[in-house]
């Protein structure tokens, strides 16, 4: 949460971490801007969800350029309060989450989509926000797939307080349903420590859990986080009497692989994009035919997307 001077922005005690780091953003003061609390449109009304590309040749092929909708937006945010430290704070729907949660909007998040950086928090939920309402919102995606907020199960959260987080993990897993049928939850996970993003999805009915890192190696970087899962996923099935038939499968997916040092949270993103796109719970070990690689095409979809989509809530 930012150091909103002359504002006031609502957020639940439970939520407050004395300290705790930020994944990716760097510090901000917004000066003496106007904290604008604006009501998500696509709340008001449920529409049907509809299908993203799922091939790779649908895929523009041109890049290194800014689409129409991006200088679209850009100009938007360049002649709103934004540019002078003011903030948004926006309601997402209750669904993407499993409950009721708002995200800070500032000028550093929006430069990350038009410059390419490295992203943060606010970028990593808003996507999220944008898959549940266009893709899965009133299908039976929504009983396939399920997000987990970053903000609170992160490297740096764990190290302080790793009861908490796992406390954390399992009343999300309480609250999607009994679990017995096969579905994945989506952590993105932040390393806490340079702003690495890894993505871990877990089936909690068949006690696998699929690593995709845009880097090389494995869970092995953050033996911390794969305790708490661990930890959560056997205590969610202990206070639902689930029997543990096996032991938890963790499984490395050889996924494609980033080419800098900026590019982990797009690829995080992506591969959601993917595996939600093909409708798969089941992960290819050696990922999907279809994205072996991401080239950067692939990754200013992910951009222009967003930026139509926060065009279209009317977030600026």
């Amino acid at each position: 949460m930012r150091d909103a001077v002359g504002s006031f922005v609502g957020w639940p005690s439970d939520l407050i971490f004395l300290d705790a780091e930020t994944p990716t953003r760097p510090t901000h003061k917004v000066g003496k801007g106007i904290s604008r609390r604006i009501e998500s449109v696509a709340s008001q009304k449920e529409v049907p969800g509809r299908k993203l590309k799922s091939a790779a040749k649908d895929i523009p092929t041109t890049s290194g350029t800014k689409s129409q909708i991006m200088m679209r937006l850009e100009k938007m945010v360049d002649e709103s309060d934004i540019m002078h430290g003011a903030i948004r704070s926006i309601d997402f729907d209750e669904g993407v989450f499993g409950a009721a949660h708002f995200e800070i909007i500032a000028k550093e998040d929006m430069q990350q989509l038009f410059e390419h950086d490295e992203l943060g928090i606010a970028v990593i939920h808003t996507y999220i926000w944008y898959m549940y309402v266009t893709l899965m919102r009133g299908t039976e995606l929504c009983n396939r797939f399920n997000f987990i907020v970053a903000s609170r199960i992160n490297a740096t959260l764990i190290t302080k307080n790793p009861t908490s987080v796992k406390n954390d993990l399992v009343d999300r897993f309480m609250g999607a349903g009994d679990n017995t049928t096969p579905s994945l939850y989506f952590l993105p996970f932040n390393s806490g420590n340079g702003g690495h993003w890894v993505l871990v999805a877990m089936d909690l009915s068949r006690l696998i859990v699929y690593y995709l890192d845009s880097l090389s190696g494995d869970w092995s970087k953050y033996p911390s986080m794969k305790k708490t899962v661990d930890a959560a996923i056997i205590k969610f099935r202990s206070k639902k009497n689930y029997r543990n038939r096996k032991d938890i499968t963790w499984v490395r997916v050889q996924c494609p692989q980033q080419n800098n040092s900026v590019d982990c949270g797009f690829f995080v993103l992506r591969f959601m994009r993917d595996i939600i796109a093909l409708n798969r719970i089941d992960i290819p070990k050696m990922y999907f035919e279809e994205y072996k690689s991401y080239s950067r095409a692939h990754l200013d979809e992910i951009k222009d997307e967003l930026c139509q989509f926060i065009v279209d809530q009317r977030i600026i």
